[in-house]
């Protein structure tokens, strides 16, 4: 048989398809007990690869292809052939991989041909039989019994044919050659690293000649919230009898109806919300089928630009998730699913934006189930269009969405996604796609949705953008969405009156390696306004493929460049808030405090009075809600309790009284815990932790010891100036302005000399702000002393130096004035007066580093832990007494970066176990104790790469410069920069 070359036809997007239809797995009837009408086809298929779609067709003629198992491989479906060692896999975040010619793809265009037979009996052949394909990438050609039957494309989407004319008693064949480029490929451009295949499930469905095709669940609700109607709009496939049956959450029948459009009325209804996702049974029957649909019943308005859900005001706390993993690729079970779901629910996390395409199509029903709001995007993301020419190109933008021969399959897209997950009550929004620009297409698709599904509210945050003269209707829009908009401007929309959209931030506080490091400052912004709905992190999970263990048994996790592909982006899927097996990172034990459902204040220190809010929506402290709280003086516990018993409605205020003083000298602070009251065996036990406020009542002036004068030696020469006292000798360089050895009861306090310490292994929302700190030379400083002396006074020993910091061929960039004094006990007291170049970017840090022997691998302070803090990312740590390792400090980014510092502490003592280092200072200090030197993390891209140091390096710092997300957002906020032009740091370093 002879066809064209549909996969390059704009025009033809599905033959032999059915029209598309809401998701759901119909049962025979209850009397015929539990068999079922579903046939997986799911398990082994023959399968042969082809690094061509030419090399498909033996005699060169499209359509002889050749269907002999014969020398074929074996693979599982589903999966992704990359993953089973065809092809390579590819990483690309905005560029195409194939050149920009729309709608054709290169001829060398790697193919998978499936072959897979299956039995079908007499019984089986009285019944109309569909096959459906829940997802494949990028589309496929089906033959049954070698008789073509149909194409289709839409990765993400649904695929349902009606093979019943083409089935025989007996043996039949399924074949299906599946492309990985076609002209879908154009609107299939999300961030992502791009795999090929069967990816979701295969299955036969056994119907009969009547049946309910589609169906719409429609819920209203009075002004009141006392009574809703729920209505099924039916869509027939001959004329079956229909029954219908609507069981209360707990059980009980509330109704039934007959009729092609069965009508319920629920009196006091339990309304669905993602804190209380209650669901209504609706049972169809006909006389030879059974389908089951689970309902919510709920109601979405928009009141003067405020969210309401179900009369209440609402915030999304979200996160954008991909269908990945780094085994199985895009192909996700259940039990992959419930994961994320879970560790979501025990990390606040209340919405999922599907990014950048439907998921799994039993996904939403998942989230419908546990209680999620979600976006649910369409497979619609043209974003390689800014990069045609070679550059980032706004006007070219929307290329495609401006392009006339996308119309049809920029709403055939949205279409396939609003009508088959119209049915779960977890959908708030139904997004047209993602970074596509603006044009006609969506304009009509925006139109459709809003006509066919006016309960819901509609999403695309591209369109803003006016490309080649096209003046947007964005009139179908029902929210204002931004991607990382600064906070600055998010201040600025909501002081303009003519803004009168709800906000969301549809993706922000990008989750790059060591971060976010601003979800507070725009927590706080959530909180401030009401029209600000909420956001949601970019992104869930780092994406990686597995790569095995090394010899040392260290995970090889790969990302873009490491397939030898072209184009490739680098780590740029590495973005998430867990790791590719899904360890939470840092970020995310972050962005769980960030969001807890309660927050205090102290309102009186005296009465030990604090003022707690509920930010859940729906739920009353007292159902969820216990307090375990210390007071605590200097990091220790001087009064505790619990307190089981908070009764406040959501979104309102009570005081609560603890029974305890609270000092008033010292370091004060409160801890309060919040815990969970009750036991929950889906998501976590009772006691499972919610989040923490930690109340500063007073920080502690810090006095300087006094120094201890006593007989000391200062020796001079032309390179050093060595300092002796009673059990030690120091060695000060007077090239490099610090101490070159230190040696204390015969034993070495320094296995290298001490260095002036600028720069961090860059994170990766540094890498914009990197080139600057390089061409500034951050990277290679070298030292010039312009002056230095030494000499007792009253008897402690004195070092001055003035010094500067610059790289070769650039002036200095920063000068300092020093003051050492030692005393008898071998105490060193600095003061660093800092002069800065104020045409240099921001500094990195500031401080000194020090090699230390490998046994001093523990470090005790008192500052912000035990997780890795800064000064715009510590809202997961507290104030505190801390010990831990070197190893347990060290968070191990899958590409290596600055990590595991510690902010706001009043001193650190590294030990041994017997002897001992420690920093104090009059102001807090940073430190970072590690296996690994900043150059090694700076210069070695996979974490399983690194070699450890022969030292443990110890870095501590007058300021460590924020953490911000700048990876793909706004440029770090100023306060969080060390950016000062002068500051002065001090601080004692004793041995011990």
């Amino acid at each position: 048989m002879e066809f064209a070359k549909m996969h390059e036809n704009p025009d033809v997007l599905h033959v032999g398809t059915c029209p598309t239809r809401s998701y759901y797995l119909p049962k025979a009837p209850a009397d015929e007990g539990e068999s079922s009408r579903i046939c997986s086809l799911n398990g082994t298929w023959s399968f042969r690869y082809f690094d061509s779609f030419l090399d498909v067709f033996p005699d060169g003629s499209e359509g002889d292809i050749c269907f002999d198992e014969e020398d074929m491989d074996e693979i599982e479906v589903p999966s992704c052939w990359q993953n089973a060692g065809y092809d390579r896999h590819m990483y690309t975040n905005v560029r195409y991989p194939i050149p920009f010619d729309p709608p054709y793809v290169p001829d060398e265009n790697p193919c998978g041909l499936y072959l897979r037979r299956f039995y079908m009996n007499e019984d089986d052949l009285k019944f109309k039989t569909y096959l459906n394909f829940e997802g494949v990438d990028s589309c496929f050609y089906l033959w049954i019994n070698e008789q073509f039957a149909g194409y289709s494309q839409v990765s993400h989407s649904t695929s349902e044919f009606d093979i019943s004319d083409l089935l025989v008693e007996g043996e039949n064949s399924v074949a299906v050659l599946v492309l990985k480029w076609c002209d879908g490929t154009y609107l299939e451009d999300q961030d992502k690293l791009r795999m090929s295949g069967i990816f979701r499930d295969v299955y036969l469905i056994s119907r009969p000649e009547n049946h309910i095709r589609d169906y719409f669940v429609k819920t209203a609700l009075n002004a009141d919230f006392t009574k809703a109607t729920v209505t099924v709009e039916t869509e027939l496939c001959g004329a079956p009898e229909i029954t219908a049956e609507l069981y209360a959450p707990h059980g009980e029948l509330v109704g039934s109806a007959s009729g092609a459009k069965p009508v319920f009325e629920i009196e006091n209804p339990l309304l669905w919300n993602a804190e209380d996702p209650y669901q209504y049974k609706l049972v169809l029957r006909t006389p030879e089928e059974t389908i089951e649909q689970m309902v919510g019943v709920s109601k979405i308005e928009i009141r003067a630009g405020v969210l309401y859900f179900n009369g209440v005001k609402i915030k999304l706390r979200g996160v954008n998730r991909h269908d990945s993993d780094p085994v199985t690729g895009y192909t996700i079970s259940r039990e992959q699913a419930k994961r994320d779901l879970f560790l979501m629910k025990q990390h606040n996390v209340n919405a999922i934006r599907t990014s950048h395409y439907p998921n799994a199509p039993w996904f939403l029903q998942l989230c419908s189930e546990y209680g999620f709001y979600v976006i649910a995007e369409a497979d619609m993301e043209s974003h390689g269009a800014a990069t045609q020419t070679g550059g980032y190109g706004m006007d070219e933008y929307a290329d495609v969405a401006l392009n006339p021969i996308f119309d049809k399959a920029i709403l055939d897209r949205i279409q396939r996604s609003v009508i088959r997950d119209k049915n779960n009550a977890c959908v708030l929004m139904w997004s047209y796609g993602n970074e596509s620009g603006w044009g006609p297409s969506f304009e009509k698709a925006g139109a459709w949705v809003r006509a066919y599904d006016p309960s819901r509210l509609t999403h695309y945050e591209n369109s803003y953008y006016n490309a080649r003269g096209h003046q947007n209707d964005i009139s179908s829009l029902s929210v204002c969405s931004r991607m990382y908009a600064a906070p600055e401007w998010i201040d600025e929309y909501f002081a303009d009156p003519k803004n009168t959209l709800p906000f969301v931030q549809c993706e922000y506080i990008h989750a790059m390696g060591n971060g976010p490091g601003d979800a507070e400052q725009y927590q706080q912004q959530i909180m401030k306004y009401d029209g600000f709905m909420g956001g949601f992190v970019w992104e869930w999970c780092d994406h990686a493929v597995y790569g095995g263990t090394t010899p040392d048994n260290r995970d090889i996790f790969r990302y873009g460049g490491d397939f030898g592909e072209f184009p490739h982006d680098g780590n740029f899927c590495m973005d998430g808030l867990v790791y590719p097996d899904r360890t939470p990172h840092t970020g995310l034990l972050e962005y769980k405090n960030v969001i807890r459902p309660v927050r205090a204040e102290l309102l009186d220190a005296k009465t030990a009075q604090i003022r707690l809010t509920n930010y859940r929506d729906f739920t009353n402290t007292d159902d969820f809600l216990m307090i375990s709280w210390e007071i605590q003086q200097d990091g220790d516990t001087m009064a505790c309790g619990v307190i089981e018993d908070v009764a406040i409605a959501p979104h309102e205020s009570g005081v609560i009284t603890l029974n305890g003083e609270i000092p008033t000298q010292g370091d004060v602070t409160i801890l309060l815990n919040y815990s969970a009251k009750k036991d929950d065996s889906v998501f976590f036990p009772k006691g499972h932790a919610l989040g923490f406020d930690q109340l500063i009542v007073s920080r502690a002036a810090r006095a300087e010891e006094p120094l201890t004068p006593g007989a000391l030696t200062v020796m001079p020469d032309s390179r050093t100036i060595a300092v002796c006292g009673p059990d030690f000798r120091y060695v000060f360089s007077k090239t490099e302005g610090v101490f070159q050895s230190m040696v204390k009861r015969n034993e070495a306090v320094i296995t290298r000399p001490m260095t002036w310490n600028v720069w961090r292994a860059p994170t990766d929302n540094d890498q914009f702000i990197r080139e600057k700190w390089e061409q500034a030379g951050y990277n290679t400083p070298m030292t010039k002393v312009y002056a230095c002396d030494g000499y007792v006074e009253n008897g402690v020993a004195v070092i001055t130096c003035r010094l500067s910091l610059a790289a070769v061929y650039r002036r200095p960039f920063l000068t300092l004035d020093c003051r050492f004094e030692i005393d008898a006990a071998g105490r060193i007291r600095a003061k660093v007066d800092a002069k800065r170049d104020m045409e240099r970017p921001f500094l990195p840090r500031f401080g000194l580093r020090m090699f230390l022997p490998k046994a001093f691998d523990t470090a005790e302070y008192f500052g912000y832990g035990p997780y890795e803090a800064y000064c715009d990312k510590h809202q997961a740590s507290y104030l505190g007494h801390f010990a831990q390792t070197a190893d347990d400090l060290f968070e191990d980014y899958v590409k290596p970066q600055e990590n595991g510092s510690h902010f706001g502490c009043a001193s650190v003592t590294v030990t041994d176990g017997a002897g001992a280092v420690t920093v104090t200072s009059p102001e807090d200090v940073s430190f970072n104790l590690s296996h690994y030197t900043q150059e090694e993390l700076t210069a070695k891209k996979h974490n399983y790469e690194l070699t450890e140091s022969p030292d443990v390096v110890f870095c501590f710092d007058y300021k460590m410069s924020g953490i911000g997300s700048n990876s793909c957002g706004p440029e770090l906020a100023k306060p969080m920069q060390l950016n000062a032009e002068t500051f002065t740091f001090r601080f004692d370093l004793a041995v011990e």
